[in-house]
């Protein structure tokens, strides 16, 4: 299933697996408030569809995204502090769903990767890279800071080299960014690549994923307390008596397929 709704996206739902395709080639797939708004409704959209089993973000073209729009830029260094404000608020927003997607995500990535794009990739579970990817965090370069996307490159990269790399703007290769955990893998057949783990989340408990993602989320302060413990602890206890964590367990047991794996494999259920 294809979607045209959208005027600098498009979007594809297939067997359960959706794709939100960046596709302003003429610009590089640069994103304006218009295409920010786009994707935040694509991915809400998703996040809400029972037939949507994971997201893959990728985009048309020779480069996965240079960032903000020019034509955008000159709008905002016209705008007031208030106006501003509303319009990082969008940008965030769009951090914020793609991060909290509720199901699995992979984010495909060919040729430059720059400012709010290495967002979009930190944002994903897993992100895939060809060997002609580069990324970059340019914002110094201008008189800015990466403010918003900020949280997901940091929790990506850590500390140290989010400092080196938001202070000296260098673009840095797919090589590199593998090192410093942006992305998991360098592959120039993204599709191959990406096949894997479409299998293994097609294998795996919708809501265990779901649960999973909210774990990681929870304790990404690294804190381990009281709360903590009481935490984790409801969680498990919890999904071992829901009834999709019942459905695992007997079917562990019992020797057979669970329901839901079954259910991916029918093709009646993947209309």
């Amino acid at each position: 299933m294809l979607s045209n709704q959208y005027k600098f996206i498009e979007c594809r739902l297939e067997q359960g697996v959706a794709e939100l395709i960046l596709n302003r080639v003429e610009v590089h797939n640069a994103f304006d408030e218009v295409m920010i708004s786009e994707m935040i409704q694509a991915i809400e959209s998703f996040a809400s569809n029972n037939q949507c089993n994971m997201l893959i973000l990728r985009a048309n073209g020779k480069n996965f995204s240079a960032g903000a729009d020019l034509n955008w830029m000159r709008k905002q260094a016209k705008m007031d502090f208030e106006q501003n404000l509303t319009d990082a608020h969008e940008l965030a927003k769009l951090m914020h769903v793609l991060d909290k997607f509720p199901k699995p995500t992979i984010a495909l990535v060919q040729g430059a990767a720059f400012g709010g794009a290495l967002g979009l990739i930190c944002c994903c579970d897993i992100a895939i890279a060809n060997t002609r990817a580069s990324f970059c965090l340019s914002e110094v370069k201008l008189g800015l800071i990466p403010a918003v996307i900020s949280p997901y490159v940091i929790r990506a990269m850590g500390n140290r080299q989010s400092r080196r790399f938001m202070l000296t703007a260098e673009r840095f290769s797919a090589d590199v960014a593998l090192t410093h955990q942006v992305i998991h893998e360098v592959n120039d057949d993204l599709d191959a690549a990406a096949a894997p783990f479409i299998a293994a989340f097609n294998a795996n408990s919708p809501q265990g994923m779901a649960w999973a993602k909210n774990l990681v989320s929870h304790l990404e302060n690294g804190v381990i307390d009281d709360a903590t413990l009481d935490f984790t602890s409801e969680q498990i206890a919890r999904i071992r008596v829901s009834e999709e964590g019942q459905e695992g367990l007997n079917a562990f047991f019992e020797k057979r397929t669970p329901t839901w794996k079954t259910a991916k494999s029918d093709p009646q259920g993947a209309q």
